[in-house]
């Protein structure tokens, strides 16, 4: 029988597992010394590639465990055969979080959280994590379902900085924001309908910013739980920003 302890544990430090994909972005993130590596698969061939070698020359020099897998196996792994090139790897990063345990260690300044509702543009998400990592904002609050999975596409979108990111993985925002409003975390939802502009909006104590959907923005059922609604005045006929383009903004308006 596993033990309750060793097993939660166990579970929390693969919750911190970030699995990436493809030639290029498991070979940069080798070469980068700051990436933990847990693991790294590759498909077996009837003859190994100039590709696998160098990996395998990489990993030998920094200890890594390379695993042989059927395609189909590392497929289950990768979630994504179309695309993973028969490789993939399982990157440990410490700075990624889960609710719970942010909740139980909460930073005792002022801090923002930018939180993000289904934004599904992989594109955006890169740019959105690559803003927030430059800014003086705490991090991201991320739920498990809804938005861009953390794919090449983002990790290329964030110039990288992904595997610097402060990320707080929630099972869901709706779940997440009454309990960060329980602890005196003020929850603004972003809306081109808000009541208060932003540069109105008086920060008294940590805050949470949450963006919606690119197209149909904060969902409602997370907005009713917020309890500001905030938004960007916009002119020139403009109707609205890029949802990255807010992130950025949100970021760097941390004035405690």
């Amino acid at each position: 029988m596993v033990d309750t302890k060793e097993y939660l544990s166990r579970k929390n430090f693969y919750e911190k597992f970030l699995t990436i994909y493809g030639k290029n972005p498991v070979l940069e993130a080798l070469k980068n010394p700051d990436i933990i590596f847990h693991k790294i698969h590759i498909a077996q061939t009837k003859k190994i590639t100039d590709f696998s070698k160098t990996i395998i020359k990489f990993a030998e020099e920094r200890g890594i465990e390379v695993i042989s897998h059927t395609r189909k196996s590392l497929s289950r792994i990768s979630k994504n055969i179309n695309q993973d090139q028969g490789i993939a790897a399982d990157l440990y990063f410490d700075n990624h979080h889960l609710f719970p345990d942010f909740m139980n260690s909460m930073p005792k300044n002022n801090f923002t959280l930018i939180a993000l509702d289904g934004v599904t543009n992989p594109q955006n998400l890169g740019m959105i994590i690559r803003s927030v990592t430059a800014s003086p904002c705490y991090g991201i609050l991320l739920p498990n379902k809804g938005n861009a999975a953390l794919s090449p596409l983002v990790i290329k979108a964030s110039a990288g900085t992904l595997f610097k990111s402060t990320l707080i993985k929630c099972n869901s925002l709706e779940e997440a924001i009454p309990r960060l409003r329980d602890k005196g975390v003020m929850t603004c939802a972003l809306s081109g309908a808000g009541k208060t502009s932003i540069s109105e909006f008086k920060i008294e104590s940590p805050v949470v910013y949450v963006l919606g959907n690119e197209t149909t923005g904060v969902s409602k059922s997370v907005s009713d739980l917020c309890t500001y609604q905030i938004k960007i005045p916009m002119s020139g006929g403009v109707e609205s920003l890029n949802v990255s383009v807010v992130a950025a903004l949100l970021a760097f308006n941390t004035s405690f």
